[in-house]
């Protein structure tokens, strides 16, 4: 089992991630690896590798065209109007404001998809509310991260219909069959331990905390807000957008079709089209090529033939049902941490699940939730994250909020504990 190279490669992969490396040559090195450690000849691995980046074209166009979308609302007063209306009716109130920050950025990741384009501007403003209530940004930046996690595993909408069909495509493909409807009907429970932990982080950074006053560039937007033609726009292709998502079920045609809509209506402005679409795709191209590259990655490792083996071993380790989801959470849990990726885990742990998970007699809704918590567990807590990044951008934006220690390992703490224990206890009765 020591020469396993699918072991080895998945190893490998994450020891370069927690190493810094960059994620995307940290795939491309370990799938190299995995070929010169397989025992089964390979022929063309580069081109098998090529050929397995298509499975995620798809999503990769999604994420590139809802970076459009989130290029066009960063260019208008949409966010810097909603955050005015906000702060004004829960500026006194500490746990509604915490609790308020967390519901509105929920949209942030279905009704308007800009996943983390929004805190830059929505955060900054409202530090001097956080200071002036003692709040400790610890309990905001679990908020925020709830709000970015806890829809796209909950909800199929917005970039949860992007995770949905990854787990639905990858499921498929390695011999488990389910549609996005059976998808649907178990990862809402995902959102239980999310709720639960984002409750007991508010209890537990209930105590004031003091901050100094620093001043902060805050954008000139919120000293002459209008609402115009363009916001009106930008507006119309979000609703029009959402109600195609909603028709069809696919994220890239809702995105194109909302874009069309925002340049006909002049919520792009046509001579700033080209500057929009580079700013969606500086925005969320990279994800997108991490989508592209982690397929392409679950593709060689298939070819390796060592799948089989590694599964029959996790099988007779596990000690049975238990043990096997436990080990299962536990491993997606490293993975993700170390690919800051919850969508890029999907491909490359579907691949080991399936098998796994039938072979220790878990239903196919229990497949489902055990592959859907173990690609998005590590989200939380991981340095690498977007889910934790974007939340420090924010808070951190007068240099009074660590990283590690202040998003990181509160993230961690609420989220990922509760994630596996109920995870667990989830997967043993379906």
């Amino acid at each position: 089992m020591l020469t396993n190279p699918v072991l080895l490669s998945i190893i490998i992969m994450m020891v370069l991630c927690l190493l810094r490396c960059n994620v995307m040559l940290a795939i491309l090195i370990s799938a190299m690896c995995a070929v010169f450690l397989s025992s089964t000849a390979i022929e063309n691995p580069l081109s098998l590798f090529i050929d397995g980046m298509g499975g995620n074209l798809e999503t990769a166009l999604s994420y590139v065209l809802l970076g459009v979308i989130a290029s066009a609302i960063a260019r208008t007063n949409l966010t810097a109007i909603l955050v005015n209306k906000v702060s004004s009716v829960i500026s006194n109130k500490k746990y509604l404001f915490i609790a308020s920050i967390a519901f509105f950025s929920c949209f942030s990741q279905n009704l308007v998809p800009v996943h983390i384009a929004f805190i830059p501007i929505l955060i900054p403003p409202l530090l001097k509310v956080m200071n002036l209530l003692k709040i400790d940004r610890r309990a905001v930046a679990c908020a925020l991260t709830f709000a970015l996690q806890t829809p796209y595993m909950a909800l199929p909408l917005g970039f949860g219909l992007i995770f949905f069909g990854l787990i639905q495509k990858n499921m498929t493909e390695n011999g488990v069959a389910v549609n996005l409807g059976d998808i649907s009907s178990v990862m809402w429970l995902t959102a239980i331990p999310m709720i639960f932990g984002l409750i007991l982080a508010i209890f537990v950074y209930r105590k004031p905390r003091e901050y100094q006053e620093i001043a902060t560039q805050v954008d000139e937007k919120f000293e002459n807000l209008k609402f115009g033609r363009q916001e009106i726009g930008v507006l119309l292709g979000i609703i029009v957008s959402f109600a195609i998502q909603l028709i069809s079920g696919s994220m890239p045609l809702a995105a194109l079709v909302g874009i069309i809509v925002m340049i006909v209506t002049g919520g792009i402005v046509y001579k700033n089209l080209d500057k929009t679409f580079q700013d969606g795709i500086v925005m969320m191209g990279y994800i997108a090529f991490v989508m592209l590259v982690a397929a392409g990655y679950g593709a060689v490792i298939k070819a390796t033939g060592g799948i089989a083996e590694l599964v029959n071993f996790a099988a007779g380790l596990s000690g049975g049902k238990f043990g096997g989801v436990l080990l299962m959470i536990l491993i997606g849990l490293i993975i993700t941490m170390g690919i800051g990726s919850s969508f890029g885990t999907i491909p490359i742990i579907a691949t080991i699940y399936c098998p796994l998970a039938l072979e220790l007699g878990f239903s196919a809704a229990a497949t489902i939730l055990i592959i859907g918590i173990a690609a998005g567990i590590g989200d939380a807590g991981s340095p690498a994250s977007d889910s934790t990044l974007g939340p420090t951008a924010g808070l951190n934006a007068d240099g009074q909020h660590n990283h590690i220690y202040d998003t990181c390992v509160p993230t961690f703490l609420f989220f990922n504990i509760p994630l596996i224990v109920f995870g667990v206890v989830f997967a043993m009765f379906l």
